[in-house]
C-alpha cells in the first residue's frame, strides 16, 4: 500500500448549519499534487440501529419522510451521536426516540462511509436485541411508522421501492449473515 498523501492545508470552502466543506491540498507519494474537496464529518458520526425482535426473523424499520428523495423511506432508524456520548448509550437513545423499545444488548456490527472519496461521514451499525417497551422525546417532525420486517422475506424486501437507503439494506444482510453464523452448530 502507497504511502499517505500528505495534507498541506485545509480550507473551510462553505458550512451550512449541517454540511461543511472543505478544501484540502495534498501531494502523493509519487510527487503529484491536487486539491480536492470534501463533505467534512462533524463529531464521531452517527449510529444506524436495527432492532431484532426475540424471535430472531422480525426487524423493526420505520417509515420516515426523507428530503434527499422527497419522499417517504423505509430504513432503520438512525441518528447523530452527541458530542461526548458514547456510540451504543446514542443507539439505545435513538432506537428509543424513535420505534419506541429500549435494548438490554447492543453490538456494533460495522462501521461504514457512504461516499469515502469526498465524504468523512462514518455511520456504526449497531444490532439491538432483548427489547423492551421504552420511549423518549426525538426530534422528529412528525410521528414514525414502525414497520416490522420479516429477514426470512428479505429477497422480496429488497425489492420494494420505498427501501433505497443504502445503509439499512446493507444492516439487513449484516444481520442475516449474524444469525446464520450464530445458529450454526460447532
Amino acid at each position: 500500500m502507497p504511502d499517505l498523501p500528505t495534507i498541506h492545508e485545509k480550507r473551510l470552502v462553505a458550512s451550512s448549519r449541517i454540511f461543511r466543506i472543505e478544501e484540502l491540498d495534498l501531494t502523493f507519494s509519487n510527487g503529484t499534487q491536487r486539491t480536492y474537496e470534501r463533505l467534512a464529518s462533524r463529531g464521531i458520526g452517527g449510529v444506524l440501529i436495527v432492532p431484532l425482535m426475540a424471535d430472531q426473523d422480525t426487524v423493526l424499520m420505520i417509515r420516515e419522510y426523507s428530503a434527499g428523495t422527497e419522499r417517504y423511506e423505509l430504513a432503520f432508524p438512525k441518528g447523530a451521536v452527541e458530542m461526548g456520548e458514547d456510540l451504543l448509550v446514542a443507539a439505545n437513545r435513538e432506537l428509543m426516540e424513535e420505534v419506541g423499545y429500549g435494548a438490554r444488548q447492543l453490538e456494533l456490527l460495522k462501521r461504514v462511509t457512504l461516499s469515502p472519496g469526498y465524504m468523512g461521514h462514518k455511520t456504526n451499525l449497531v444490532l439491538a436485541t432483548d427489547l423492551y417497551p421504552a420511549s423518549a422525546d426525538g426530534d422528529e417532525p412528525e410521528p414514525l411508522e414502525v414497520v416490522p420486517c420479516k429477514l426470512s422475506e428479505l429477497d422480496q424486501l429488497i425489492e420494494r421501492e420505498e427501501l433505497s437507503e443504502g445503509r439499512s439494506l446493507l444492516a439487513l444482510f449484516m444481520v442475516r449473515e449474524w444469525l446464520r453464523a450464530r445458529n450454526q452448530p460447532s
